[in-house]
């Protein structure tokens, strides 16, 4: 069974190594808000770069989109979400800890259930409440330079919405049939009240979400062709441990308000089997939902049938930084090699931040392994030079922060114009010449 370790040494290695720190951290932190390192931020840009040639390069029936933050009050009026975007909070006065009514008790689904069950509190254990009360999680911010003159409007708490108020103008600019989907990338702001557990649940955060327009009769096949390509996304790209995956649809009771049918991929991750991935049905609500507070019409016309219609939208809707929380921890691990302990992040190849590493054996050499690593940073590869500490320090280094491999120039180097290769994860070693370097990657780097 793949081994997780609890949530402190992920944040502890990933401060150590320069991937992830907490945000303001020079006045005592910014509480759950988190800034991505120097390996970091590349890691965090792989993971878009492989979601965007995984779904959307190359695919005619995709397209690209990006749409701002803040957009007018009444998209979100018509989404629902001024309505139905809302926590059920209750405090506890003994210890003023503050809780979501459902993680107390997954059978209380709004205030009106509070009364009906006797609960403890999971931090102290007394049965002191305040008032339950509900708590909507959209960001309010004002627009305008004159106070009389302001106007109300909220930071998206999802990119979908820009996505769907844009349904015609790019069916016109695209003249696409169905099934065809706009993807986003982008960021987006909840005000959690009780956010937590690192990098799972944050006030902002990044998302990517497709919206596939189909025919309401071809919903059903399209879900579950979107659930095998996101699951194949998981174990072919990112290679997901599959041991810390598992599959969950929803009972209807358990739906969003906009939804018929919605599968989560959940993960192992260090405080629980969580949500990394959702896959909705949201069959026409959100088009039916803006064509009517618009007023404008956001039907599909099929010349094949003669009829306009509604299309049905089938949601896979994942955030950025819980895909590298998840590949974190499936990647992460220790092991005692030689009786010493060492730090292994598996990271598929192209996910590296930084791929390939060239390292002189002493200081002595630095000039001539200098050479090497000009001549592989001119390739596509991500390749970093490491002159500090003994060799056997830099290859645990390099293997603590995911690089793939380490090429060594020794004194043999200047006899034979060849490299030592080491591989991350067989700890294999193998002898290269220096000219065939690129040809042997290209080969080889996966």
């Amino acid at each position: 069974m793949a081994k997780v370790y609890n949530q402190e040494v992920y944040v502890q290695f990933l401060k150590q190594h320069g991937f992830v720190f907490q945000s303001s951290e020079i006045y005592n932190g910014l509480n759950n808000s988190w800034d991505f390192g120097p390996l970091g931020a590349v890691l965090k840009q792989q993971i878009k770069q492989a979601l965007y040639n995984f779904f959307i390069k190359n695919k005619a029936d995709v397209l690209l989109v990006e749409t701002p933050i803040i957009l007018s009050e009444l998209v979100w009026k018509a989404s629902g979400h001024l309505a139905n975007f809302v926590d059920t909070l209750v405090d506890c006065k003994s210890c003023k800890y503050r809780f979501r009514v459902d993680q107390i008790n997954a059978e209380i689904k709004a205030k009106k259930d509070w009364n009906s069950f006797k609960v403890n509190c999971p931090n102290c254990h007394n049965q002191n409440w305040s008032e339950v009360r509900d708590f909507n999680l959209l960001f309010q911010t004002e627009i305008g330079v004159v106070n009389n003159d302001k106007r109300l409007v909220f930071l998206r708490p999802e990119t979908a919405q820009g996505s769907f108020i844009n349904f015609k103008n790019i069916l016109q600019a695209k003249k696409r049939n169905l099934p065809f989907a706009i993807a986003q990338f982008g960021k987006s702001f909840r005000n959690e009240i009780t956010p937590g557990n690192f990098l799972f649940r944050t006030r902002e955060f990044e998302q990517f979400e497709i919206e596939w327009f189909c025919k309401p009769d071809d919903a059903n096949s399209l879900f579950e062709k979107q659930l095998i390509m996101v699951e194949q996304f998981l174990q072919t790209v990112l290679k997901i441990n599959p041991e810390l995956l598992k599959k969950h649809e929803y009972d209807q009771s358990e739906l969003a308000h906009y939804a018929k049918k919605t599968t989560d991929f959940l993960f192992n991750f260090p405080h629980g089997l969580k949500e990394l991935w959702g896959l909705a049905n949201r069959g026409d609500f959100d088009l039916k939902q803006h064509q009517e507070f618009s007023k404008k019409s956001m039907s599909f016309f099929d010349s094949e049938l003669n009829q306009h219609f509604l299309p049905f939208i089938i949601e896979p809707a994942v955030g950025i930084e819980r895909l590298f929380y998840a590949l974190i921890v499936s990647s992460y691990r220790r092991e005692i090699i030689n009786e010493e302990e060492r730090e292994v992040l598996s990271l598929p190849f192209d996910l590296c931040p930084e791929q390939i590493i060239v390292l002189p054996l002493v200081n002595k050499l630095k000039k001539e392994a200098f050479s090497v690593f000009e001549t592989l940073a001119k390739t596509r590869w991500r390749v970093c030079f490491e002159t500090t500490g003994s060799i056997g320090k830099r290859y645990r280094k390099a293997d603590a922060i995911g690089i793939k491999y380490a090429v060594t120039f020794d004194f043999e180097s200047l006899e034979d114009n060849a490299v030592t290769i080491r591989d991350r994860d067989t700890l294999v070693q193998q002898r290269i010449a220096i000219k065939e370097l690129p040809q042997w990657f290209m080969k080889n780097g996966q």
